[in-house]
Formats: structure tokens, C-alpha cells, sequence
């Protein structure tokens, strides 16, 4: 079972991934405004210059569905075509992320994620086993 949970959970990042770019491709507002923003959310690492709990706090902000999610309720409901494509940029790099295995952080540090340990977290772990 700890096999077929990590998998299915990078799976759906990766679905999260393609249904964005789909639906960006639909509805966005051009291809270059997506590569400029798609790695936006990543400037939330800055928080970790304050100290791990700030860093998680700015990474889970910026890497959560919440705020995706409600901008995407927001401009379907206003028909605001730029706040439709934010969201989808948005959610493409949530999913991009979960599919490679970066899920949201623990106030533990970087490498402690709800998608299982990353990184040195990970290495540490199986050189102690």
C-alpha cells in the first residue's frame, strides 16, 4: 500500500498538469504569459529565509488548491478571462509539482511533505534503514 499511494497521488498531479494546460490552451490569454508565471508560486522558497515555519506557511499558500481554485471561481463567475488563465497557470504548476513528488510542506522542514519525504529527508531516512 505505501507504493500505490505515492504513485496514484503523482498521477493525479499529473492529470491536475494536463487538464490545466488543456484548458489554458481553451481559454487562455497566449502561451507566453504561461511561461513567465508558471514558475511564480516557486518564489514562496523565499520564505524559507525566515526559518522553516514561515517557509512552509509561504510554500502551502502558494501551493495549495484553495487559492487557485477560488481565483478560478471568481472569474468564471465575473467572466474575467485573465483571472480564468492565473488560475489554470496556477494549477498547472500545483500539479507539475505533485507529479514530480512536491507535495505541501511540515513546519519540520523542506523535505517533510504530505506526499512523503523529498530530498535529504529522503536520503537520511534510507541510509538509517
Amino acid at each position: 500500500m505505501t507504493v500505490v499511494a505515492p504513485v496514484w497521488q503523482r498521477l493525479e498531479g499529473l492529470t491536475l498538469l494536463a487538464v490545466s494546460v488543456l484548458a489554458y490552451a481553451r481559454f487562455g490569454e497566449g502561451w507566453l504569459l504561461f511561461a513567465v508565471l508558471f514558475l511564480t508560486p516557486d518564489l514562496s522558497f523565499f520564505g524559507y529565509l525566515a526559518g522553516p515555519r514561515v517557509g512552509a506557511w509561504a510554500y502551502n499558500l502558494a501551493h495549495g488548491l484553495i487559492g487557485p481554485l477560488l481565483l478560478a471561481a471568481t472569474g468564471g463567475l465575473t467572466g474575467d478571462g485573465l483571472s480564468i488563465a492565473l488560475a489554470l497557470i496556477w494549477l498547472a504548476h500545483i500539479g507539475f509539482d505533485r507529479a514530480l513528488g512536491y507535495g505541501l510542506k511540515s513546519p519540520d522542514g523542506f523535505g517533510v511533505t504530505h506526499l512523503g519525504l523529498i530530498g535529504a529527508a529522503r536520503r537520511d531516512r534510507r541510509a538509517a534503514a
